[in-house]
């Protein structure tokens, strides 16, 4: 369950602000129709966050030993650094969707979420965790929590949310789960 649970909250923190909850802003604001909205992001997380957690998982069990555990401590104190470096959203077209909500949110979830941090988190998670099913769960889960509020509340949510005090909640848990991994796998805990 900590598998669970961990990816879950890293992945929600990790996503306030991130450039596919912003994704999900505009692609509800311009088709208007939240449940195919909703329904692409969750089978794009699924898709991009299970290969990702796979990638970990195998990783971790063929490269067993203390140096990988202290990349993988490393992994997460990186990404507490990359999650202070807010999102935009560059390439936001306004020109008619070739295909519908549903197809178009899949698509596009899934091409920006690859090398995205919250796709290289699920990668550290899976290595940590090595359960590619509760981590692809909880990163799933916690994609959905924080996209969701923003598909049906869009802007007037991200005007309300503190970002900076979001990211830096998300980086301090970064970081601690790499201290952790580091402590533990140093024999300090």
């Amino acid at each position: 369950m900590e598998a669970l649970f961990v990816s879950t909250v890293v992945v929600a923190l990790a996503e306030i602000g991130d450039k596919t909850q912003l994704l999900a802003i505009v692609l509800a604001a311009r088709f208007k129709r939240p449940m195919p909205i909703i329904a692409g992001i969750f089978a794009a997380t699924i898709a991009n966050h299970f290969l990702a957690a796979l990638v970990g998982s195998q990783v971790a069990s063929i490269l067993e030993g203390t140096w990988f555990r202290y990349a993988v401590g490393a992994s997460f104190i990186a990404m507490a650094l990359w999650t202070l470096i807010p999102d935009k959203l560059d390439d936001v077209e306004d020109k008619p969707a070739r295909f519908g909500a549903f197809l178009t949110t899949l698509i596009a979830f899934f091409l920006v979420e690859m090398g995205d941090k919250t796709q290289i988190a699920t990668v550290a998670l899976g290595a940590r965790f090595e359960n590619v099913i509760l981590v692809t769960m909880g990163t799933t889960l916690g994609m959905m929590i924080a996209n969701v509020p923003a598909v049906f509340l869009g802007d007037a949510l991200i005007r309300r949310v503190p970002m900076r005090a979001v990211h830096i909640t998300a980086a301090l848990l970064f970081l601690a789960i790499g201290l952790w991994v580091v402590a533990q796998t140093a024999g300090w805990v």
